[in-house]
């Protein structure tokens, strides 16, 4: 698996540090102190109509009044910049392919890749649009963000960070922001929740490599009957698809084509639908010698360069969240209750900020009175509630990237039977301390050519598989994908943030195209919902009885274009639910599948688990907010406690190895940092680690291994049923036919050996939290390579941690990296109390503050590790005792 961006970024950086000189100096307190904010007293602030009050608490979160909508979001650019404006700097470089500027040759690999993408420009689009109310919201944050820039006087009154480096990039200057700034970082939120585009890739890449059987696998359907999906029969029904060729209210083709989905097809889904074609292919003879042999190659430049994409928020299987909404009916107010806790990547600062934004009355021209965790760099609130509604979010996770293998000839396409030019533009990428960069942009009518971003990439069509057939021709790959449809996403906070009912909140939801989300709703009034939102593709697939999207497909052949989108109206929904409960933790959304959306879908574990805890508590009496936040610090696995039993079943020699195995006797499935169950945790992940890679690493490429999530757990599951799966037999020992029991008995011999080299020889020592760590690390200064006294002041930990992958307390660790550390978590944790807003609790990972030093850079933290929360103060009333620090903004005089 590739390095993240930052990993590939530090060692240039590091390289052009002046480490004795600026590190020093940063040290000293002076320069430290000259980017914290003022949050008290008086300050002008450029094109404000009238005053406005932040008044701050002691984590530093601010709630801001003002009595215009447009001094409301200028002050709230003006403050998100005085706590993080280097992220947001460094955020819009990267989404605007413009990193080059900021650290030099480091960002060259991945500005190449963003403006191949072109984040920006979908962003441009988007702006003309938006109504004009959210084009003045957005223009007004962006001058707040001006105002905080040219009161500073230069980058390094701004952030520790600029000094630093001051060597990559010298004369740096900043440059206003932009409303496209703020819209093009949604791009960047979206590429991270883009659906099965990884899984699409490998497929492509293991044909050949691994048994049709193994392959099928790999990917097994969704286990409806153990793990049920979000919304029941019950609740909601799928519609029945109109006639091909039916617009719908976004412009597109109405109703799902779909092939055959294993496990999950209903009869009516087909009708009227034949199996998908083998495509004839061009009319080259060339392009006709469809040849066994091996995909590896096609594919492995096209993960390469696509790995290059920087993922601000995570990557991987375990990103996701858990969310939950519980109606008045089950809890101790009779009013609901609402929990979110959206899992994503772990980092110093975190990824959001907490903010109220509050008109002091409210009306049509300012109806905003809403708080929750916002994006530095965004307006609004993108998770919280405001005076009459809550929303939560988590990773609806539809298939909304396709690949297609596309036939070229210089700078033309084959469509049909004819070439056809290609759009092709130039981009010239500045890079500090060297000279320009220009390069080629090539794009279809399915996207951009993705094998033109690095030069080393020439064979990455090679052998791409046609209908599960491989061949022998060279394609280029070219990317579709929702992200770079103008929408109206942005438009959709704004929206969201004003909603007092479930039909506002339902309008808001529509304009909320990616990334495509599970909305959970609740409001004042004892209703709750659930909504799927965003722009999913109808299309056909490519390839005989799988479903759309599952392999790439022939680009010449139109009838595998995309052909529209779903129509709002016939995504699933469900408003007051007869059970009273809605819990959505990335599962399936409904049985069956129409309309189609996708078959990647997170296996349940997590969601079935609340679902079970949830009826616990009932079983015991209503619940409570405490109810709440105990369960999102659930960490007992269900699948361990399933696998135990197979693991003590396996004689072992000696007490050597049956010391630690007698642990697992006694073990509850919980995963502790420290105390009775951790070292019972720590010596199972060590045995699962080590089955991982004996059942699959020894026959996958080395960055396709086994991650150890929710997938990873439903194929074990099913193999310790299946003794005799050919997946037991380990490659590495060719002559010998392993079965399940001689590998679980290595496992756990090895995982024994493991702990002993890595802690200690008693059992009795060892513990989960020596294995598995979090390290909240800075964006770009906090990565290896970069020197340990520059690390000492951005980033903290490693901190020894609870939970771990596919369970409520999601502590992600990802098996394929040989480590145990934590590479995604919960990124904030919130109960929402409709019967008493400021009875609400809340907690974030880091902090409020950005800058090193500052007390609320990562005050935030041990309460975030321990499970703990702090009172989420909401009411005019309950904000200023809260209160600490009040700052004035005064329009600028004359």
């Amino acid at each position: 698996m590739s390095r993240p961006l930052w990993q590939r970024l530090a060692v240039p950086i590091a390289a052009i540090l002046v480490v004795v000189v600026v590190a020093t100096a940063v040290i000293g307190v002076g320069l430290t102190r000259r980017g914290f904010p003022q949050v008290s007293g008086e300050l002008e602030v450029a094109g404000l109509s009238g005053e406005v009050e932040v008044i701050r608490d002691d984590l530093g979160v601010p709630h801001i009044y003002a009595d215009t909508a447009e001094d409301l979001f200028r002050a709230q650019g003006f403050v998100a910049a005085q706590d993080r404006f280097f992220q947001m700097d460094l955020r819009r470089h990267i989404v605007s392919g413009r990193l080059s500027e900021l650290v030099g040759e480091g960002g060259l690999e991945t500005d190449t890749v963003i403006r191949t993408l072109g984040w920006r420009r979908v962003a441009e689009q988007e702006l003309s649009l938006l109504s004009p109310e959210a084009r003045t919201y957005l223009s007004a944050y962006a001058a707040g963000v001006n105002a905080y820039i040219d009161s500073r006087g230069g980058p390094s009154a701004m952030g520790v960070e600029y000094p630093l480096l001051a060597s990559s990039a010298p004369g740096y200057t900043v440059r206003p922001w932009d409303e496209v700034d703020s819209l093009a970082w949604l791009k960047a939120m979206a590429w991270d929740l883009r659906g099965n585009y990884a899984d699409e890739l490998a497929r492509g890449r293991l044909v050949g490599q691994v048994s049709l059987d193994q392959l099928d696998a790999l990917y097994p359907d969704y286990p409806f009957d153990e793990h049920p999906p979000i919304l029941d029969r019950s609740e909601w029904t799928a519609p029945t698809p109109p006639p091909a060729g039916v617009t719908d209210s976004r412009g597109g083709t109405r109703g799902t084509l779909l092939a055959p989905v294993p496990g999950q097809t209903d009869a009516a889904d087909l009708a009227g639908l034949g199996e998908p074609v083998a495509p004839d292919g061009p009319t080259s003879d060339e392009t006709h010698q469809w040849m066994a042999g091996s995909a590896q190659g096609a594919f492995d430049d096209t993960s390469t360069v696509l790995a290059a994409v920087p993922e601000l928020m995570g990557h991987g299987e375990g990103i996701g969240s858990n969310s939950w909404v519980v109606s008045g009916e089950h809890t101790a107010s009779g009013m609901p209750l609402l929990a979110n806790d959206p899992h994503l990547a772990i980092s110093q600062p975190g990824i959001w900020m907490q903010s109220g934004l509050h008109c002091r009355e409210l009306s049509e021209e300012c109806p905003f009175d809403v708080t929750g965790f916002t994006f530095a760099g965004f307006p609004g609130v993108v998770i919280g509630h405001n005076q009459s509604i809550a929303w939560g979010f988590t990773n609806l996770d539809p298939d909304v990237t396709d690949f297609y293998l596309e036939d070229t000839v210089e700078d033309t396409v084959l469509r049909e039977d004819d070439y056809v030019p290609m759009d092709v533009r130039t981009e010239t990428i500045r890079v500090a301390g060297g000279d320009d960069v220009e390069i080629d942009v090539r794009e279809t009518s399915h996207g951009p050519i993705v094998s033109d971003v690095l030069e080393e990439v020439g064979r990455m069509g090679d052998n791409g598989p046609l209908d599960g057939v491989h061949t022998s021709r060279d394609f280029e790959v070219a990317l579709r994908w929702t992200g770079l449809e103008p929408s109206r996403t942005a438009e959709a906070v704004f929206a969201l943030n004003a909603a007092t009912d479930w039909e506002e909140f339902q309008g808001a939801a529509e304009l909320f195209a990616v990334p495509s989300q599970n909305l959970l709703y609740a409001d004042t009034e004892g209703n709750i919902g659930y909504q799927a939102p965003g722009l999913v593709p109808i299309r056909r697939s490519s390839t005989h009885a799988t479903p759309p999207g599952f392999y790439p497909a022939p680009g010449w052949e139109e009838q595998y274009a995309w052909q529209g989108w779903v129509d709002f109206e016939d995504l699933p929904s469900s408003y007051n639910p007869e059970d009273g409960i809605v819990v959505a933790a990335n599962q399936a959304v409904v049985r069956g599948s129409t309309p189609f959306l996708t078959t990647e879908y997170d296996k349940g574990y997590r969601s079935t688990r609340i679902l079970d805890l949830l009826q616990e508590r009932l079983g015991e009496g209503p619940l409570t907010s405490a109810d709440m936040s105990e369960i999102q610090l659930d960490d007992t696995s269900t699948f361990a406690l399933d696998v135990v039993p197979y693991l003590t079943d396996v004689e072992l020699d000696g007490a050597f190895y049956t010391e630690p195995q007698d642990l697992l006797q006694d073990w509850d499935g919980s995963s502790p940092a420290q105390g009775e169950q951790a070292a019972a945790a720590a010596y199972f992940y060590a045995v699962y680690d080590n089955l991982l890679e004996a059942v699959f690493d020894d026959e996958l490429p080395p960055d396709l291994g086994a991650t150890g999530n929710s997938r990873s757990m439903q194929i074990m599951a099913e193999l310790m049923a299946s003794p005799e799966s050919v997946w037991w037999d380990d490659q590495r020992t060719p002559g010998v036919i392993e079965s399940r029991d001689e590998v679980l008995r290595s496992a756990l011999v090895d995982a024994r050996l493991d702990l002993t080299r890595q802690i200690s020889k008693d059992p009795g020592d060892w513990s989960w939290g020596q294995l598995h760590r979090a390290h909240l690390r800075h964006q770009v200064l906090g990565e290896e390579g970069v020197p340990a006294l520059v690390q000492g002041i951005v980033n903290r930990g490693p901190y020894p941690v609870a939970g771990s992958s596919a369970m409520v307390n999601a502590m992600n660790w990802d098996a394929s990296t040989g480590s145990f550390d934590v590479s995604s978590a919960p990124s904030m944790r919130m109960v929402v109390d409709l019967a008493d807003l400021d009875a609400s609790t809340w907690v974030n990972q880091t902090g409020t503050s950005g800058h090193p030093f500052h007390a609320n850079y990562d005050d935030q933290t041990q309460a975030w590790l321990e499970g703990r929360t702090y009172p989420w103060a909401f009411t005019r009333a309950a904000v200023e005792e809260a209160g600490v620090q009040t700052l004035i903004l005064q329009p600028e005089e004359g």
